[in-house]
């Protein structure tokens, strides 16, 4: 028995969605232009699709689970369930209108046109605000819309902005915050659903791991007190001995949200030598 995962192709979330299998020591080839393949170590069967075919082969049981934006499963809903939000792959679907356009609140973009590829979240988002616009559904190049005159604005997925920026874009709202999300088919059997724990037990401890930062460091005895406040762990920091009398060596885990101001405060606190890992798994 195998689970069968279907992963995008090419894409935004292509990249992310391997890595992610791999720092979970899942070994498979995925060569140019590969549809399937199978994992040496673990029992997993890969399917290598189309963002947007992704949500139909998991609800119609070709694949068992699979991983899609967000964006994707919101625009055209389909009868599987969104478990794990994975932490990569994450963007905004945004109203931009040109830089020179005047813009207040959400009611300037009454009776404007917008172009977009996402017409049922925008359809919604302006309803709930009592908005009336008309919505031009494009596939591909939104951003040119307003400058070839066939929109008013754009609704469409940003990451750094760049590219509205190039085309004269300002962001004016945020439609949708979005991510990479494994999603599953809702008649897993037994068998599938016991390797699919076992899928995310490794998952959950790579997400983990890129939320913390292994910190090493050396320190006087007299201060260790003190510093072993600073370096809460997992539990408490592990303490070595170091060669030199009086000193020793601390290791913990510090999380990455806070780690530069924990590193200033253990610098203060008397800290040297101070080295800094990143992890690959942890486990809780």
């Amino acid at each position: 028995m195998k689970l069968k995962i279907a992963l995008q192709k090419n894409g935004r979330l292509a990249d992310g969605s391997t890595d992610l299998l791999r720092k979970c020591g899942i070994r498979f080839s995925n060569g140019y232009g590969k549809l399937r393949a199978e994992a040496a170590d673990f029992p997993l069967e890969i399917f290598f699709l189309r963002d947007d075919d992704i949500p139909d082969y998991v609800a119609d049981g070709v694949a068992d689970i699979g991983v899609i934006g967000e964006n994707v499963l919101a625009e055209d809903p389909k009868p599987v369930d969104a478990f794990e939000k994975l932490g990569f792959g994450r963007c905004r679907l945004s109203l931009a209108v040109p830089k020179a356009q005047p813009y207040e609140d959400i009611s300037d973009i009454a009776g404007r046109r917008i172009a977009t590829s996402y017409p049922n979240i925008l359809r919604t988002f302006l309803k709930e605000r009592n908005v009336d616009a008309d919505i031009h559904e494009i596939s591909g190049s939104v951003e040119i819309a307003p400058s070839i005159g066939l929109a008013d604005a754009v609704c469409d997925l940003v990451s750094s902005g760049s590219t509205l920026f190039s085309n004269g874009l300002r962001e004016v709202e945020t439609v949708l915050q979005s991510e990479a999300v494994m999603v599953a088919r809702r008649d897993l059997g037994d068998e599938q659903r016991a390797i699919l724990e076992k899928l995310l037990f490794r998952v959950r401890s790579v997400k983990a791991a890129a939320q913390n930062k292994y910190i090493l460091l050396n320190a006087p005895e007299a201060k260790v007190d003190e510093i072993r406040r600073l370096l809460p762990g997992m539990r408490s920091p592990s303490m070595v001995p170091l060669a030199e009398p009086g000193w020793v060596s601390l290791h913990s885990v510090v999380d990455e949200a806070d780690f530069w101001d924990v590193v200033d405060s253990l610098k203060r606190a008397g800290a040297e030598g101070i080295l800094v890992l990143s992890i690959d798994q942890m486990i809780r």
